[in-house]
């Protein structure tokens, strides 16, 4: 098949988007396909088979920019469409897909609206915006062929399917490393953003002075909090890829606070190398983190968090087995059966596929 990736995050900005992306497009080009990804253009030099279109800065999310229009008679003839996200790109994909009368896939990786509060100063109009944009992505996601989704946490009254983005349970496992100094080591890594609440590992670091923390990655939030860290917090830069297996296996215990992940990629890869993972208490860690793979807490409590931290620390974990039916390997062939059965005739509905992919084998 040749399939049409219709995104607005992608690099050079660094986040769980443009990996799967990229992950994604590997692994289905491994398997026969060919894949074309639409992004917004910046400072990023494209590849086979990568198209940028015209693009101007994000005024509310720094690091994101807005796509603009392009004429869908100057893009490849694709088999299936993919979207990625309901910006001007993922709606160009949809244009696309109902010009050319080829099938359509959307798949929800962000709850956009939660990112409102620290974009806008007034928190009133962030809280009528979200009421309008919630119904608005909606109505658009009603319109493509398929969507599918990593967890129940979507707030859309849209049929979907299950399908865990995935992960690369290939390059995120176990890393042998150099001795140490006998140093307990909790880690997190992501934006460092309002919503991902990375104030609340501060809080817990200040309870668990024996510790040392290494906070990971880059964003709005990161200058003010980094003022403000106790001395056993270290922040650092994002991590090339192939670093982060990695640092994943040199912690004792990942913790994050965030509210606004739709399955927390990063937790699942701290789990495939072999680390415990503290979470709060939200989905959608309550369907990915559990009794084999860490333990959670209810958000804001930071005593909660302490003891998560402690139980991570303190038990035997066999985290890699919890996060098997997480890999990127059977995601990829659901997304196949996906693909195959929305190219059939008469057209599925998601009941249907859903039977199918349970019919596929787990790997």
């Amino acid at each position: 098949m040749k399939i049409g990736f219709f995104t607005d995050g992608y690099f050079p900005t660094i986040d769980g988007v443009a990996y799967t992306v990229r992950l994604w497009r590997n692994r289905l080009e491994k398997a026969g396909h060919e894949v074309w990804i639409l992004y917004p253009d910046a400072d990023y030099e494209p590849g086979a088979r990568e198209i940028p279109i015209k693009s101007l800065p994000n005024p509310f999310y720094p690091g994101y920019r807005f796509g603009l229009a392009k004429r869908p008679s100057k893009l490849p003839a694709f088999d299936i469409v993919h979207a990625h996200s309901p910006g001007m790109i993922g709606l160009l994909g949809l244009y696309y897909a109902r010009r050319e009368d080829v099938p359509s896939v959307y798949t929800h990786h962000t709850p956009i609206e939660e990112y409102f509060d620290q974009s806008i100063d007034s928190q009133t109009i962030a809280n009528v915006l979200k009421k309008l944009y919630v119904p608005t992505e909606t109505s658009v996601l009603r319109r493509f062929d398929t969507v599918t989704v990593s967890t129940d946490r979507m707030d859309r009254t849209v049929e979907s399917v299950k399908l865990p983005v995935g992960v690369d349970t290939e390059f995120f496992r176990p890393r042998e490393l150099s001795a140490a100094e006998n140093q307990t080591l909790v880690g997190y890594s992501g934006r460092i953003s309002m919503e991902k609440n990375v104030g609340e590992i501060l809080a817990v670091a200040e309870r668990l002075s024996a510790c040392e923390f290494m906070i990971v990655g880059e964003g709005p939030r990161r200058p003010a909090l980094e003022a403000r860290a106790p001395d056993n917090v270290t922040f650092r830069d994002f991590l090339p890829r192939e670093q982060l297996p990695g640092f994943y296996s040199a912690l004792d215990a990942f913790v994050t606070a965030s509210t606004a992940d739709t399955l927390g990629l990063s937790t699942l890869e701290a789990n495939a190398c072999g680390t415990p993972v503290a979470a709060a208490d939200v989905s959608p860690f309550t369907e990915t983190i559990g009794a084999d793979n860490g333990a959670r807490f209810e958000y804001g409590d930071t005593t909660g968090m302490a003891r998560a931290i402690d139980r991570c620390l303190s038990e035997e974990w066999d985290t890699r087995n919890a996060v098997r039916e997480f890999s990127v390997g059977r995601t990829v062939r659901n997304l196949e059966t996906i693909y195959r059965e929305l190219q059939s005739e008469p057209a599925p509905t998601n009941k249907h596929i859903r039977a199918k992919i349970k019919q596929n084998p787990r790997l």
